[in-house]
């Protein structure tokens, strides 16, 4: 259990709570990530600002994400697919085209041999699944809501200023879960690049004349790729990406209007666009810091590097950060004489930076060159970039190996992700 410590500041009086791992970000990443380390009898604390049930919470809305076969290894090894699974579509085929052009590629799971590519879920599907396992983690010291003020060092330890009310955390590692815009990376001096893509994606989910089967489409236009995903009960969860104004001005038009344009931009494949919910839309920037890690500061997920949506790949990206720092953690611990094991040790965060660095890259790589290609109009580059579609669609080795990206880009895969649990 945490320590609370009588103290006081320049507010009036204030309780000081001693924790080893204080998480700041309560999101898709931050809560799997305390779910994670519950088994290791450590000192958590889990910061989060919005409060639980909150429609403003922006990590659990109704977005879609596509969860990679590794990422349903780790929910299924923290015990957490049982609530998911039955609201999860399972994407059994790809579809990747180019408007305009002749170049297309598709991908069948039973070509592969695996029941699928992976599994398209609401973030509020999988935030009810965390919220409830949260819940009844006794160790757990959550704070919620809650937002970090300040962070200050203090000896072998860092120490958080948390609102509302004199709240204080001092922890031996501090977890940088807080997203694109983290406070605990810019406290700690970690310089994070920014580049802007000049789009906005437009999300929304909507219903075709025929119930979707299972097919995930990508198609790439000149204003940017469009995304349309399986849902479990039939309908599509939709990504158009539109330059900033083109999307005030979509997001302006009637649902009629609306379904009308993306259906002359994306086409018919996926039959006849009849209904559309609501929409909402998020300016789409790479984000990545130049280092993962500080004096007793780590960063996971979005705080470390937030991708564009083109290949799904940002939550499952993140998702490793949690699992592999819970195995590290894990691993250091069994290790550890008693009463001896620090887990901010600078020793254990290189660690960390250097086992998630091939991944990371890749991934980043491969989301960002993807993105740059498909806009590329320079004469020439759409003839070549749909040859190389055609030879991708007619090669079974190029396939195979895009089936295995869902489990991570390279490095060592976390043990959380191949169905071993993390016990000291």
């Amino acid at each position: 259990m945490s320590t609370p410590v009588s103290t006081t500041d320049q507010g009036g009086p204030a309780t000081l709570t001693e924790v080893d791992v204080a998480i700041v970000g309560g999101g898709l990443v931050g809560a799997s990530l305390a779910i994670a380390l519950d088994p290791l009898g450590l000192r958590v604390a889990l910061v989060e600002s919005v409060a639980p049930l909150a429609t403003s919470q922006p990590s659990f809305d109704d977005r879609t994400t596509a969860l990679g076969n590794g990422t349903r290894r780790v929910f299924e090894s923290l015990g957490l697919w049982a609530s998911i699974a039955p609201q999860a579509a399972p994407i059994r085929r790809i579809h990747v085209s180019d408007a305009g052009r002749f170049g297309f590629a598709r991908l069948s799971a039973q070509e592969q041999d695996i029941d699928a590519f992976g599994y398209v879920v609401t973030n509020r599907v999988i935030g009810a699944a965390l919220r409830e396992r949260l819940a009844g983690l006794a160790r757990l010291d959550l704070r919620q809501p809650a937002r970090v003020t300040a962070v200050g060092e203090a000896p072998q330890a860092l120490e958080l200023a948390l609102e509302p009310g004199a709240q204080r955390l001092r922890a031996r590692l501090v977890v940088a879960a807080d997203g694109a815009h983290s406070v605990v990376r810019s406290a700690a001096g970690l310089e994070a690049g920014v580049e802007d893509y000049e789009q906005v994606a437009i999300v929304a989910h909507l219903r075709t004349a025929q119930p979707g089967d299972g097919t995930a489409y990508e198609r790439f236009t000149p204003s940017g790729p469009i995304a349309v995903l399986p849902l479990q009960d039939g309908g599509h969860g939709v990504i158009w990406t539109l330059a900033p104004e083109a999307a005030q001005r979509a997001l302006a038009l009637g649902d009629a209007d609306y379904l009308v344009q993306l259906q002359q931009a994306f086409g018919w494949r996926a039959g006849r666009f009849v209904h559309a919910g609501q929409r909402s839309a998020y300016p789409l920037r790479l984000t990545r810091a130049a280092q993962t890690t500080a004096a007793r500061t780590v960063l996971v997920g979005n705080a470390a590097q937030a991708l564009h949506p083109v290949a799904g790949q940002g939550f499952n990206l993140g998702l490793r950060d949690a699992a592999t720092l819970a195995e590290l953690l894990a691993e250091r611990l069994a290790a550890a004489a008693p009463g001896s094991f620090d887990c901010g040790a600078p020793a254990l965060l290189d660690e960390f930076a250097a086992l998630r660095r091939a991944d990371r890259d890749g991934v980043t790589r491969f989301t960002d060159n993807l993105v740059k290609l498909f806009g590329d109009e320079r004469p020439g580059f759409g003839a070549a970039r749909d040859l190389g579609l055609l030879l991708f669609d007619l090669s079974p080795t190029a396939k195979s190996a895009l089936s295995r990206i869902s489990w991570g880009f390279a490095g060592r895969t976390p043990r959380l992700a191949r169905g071993v649990g993390v016990q000291p």
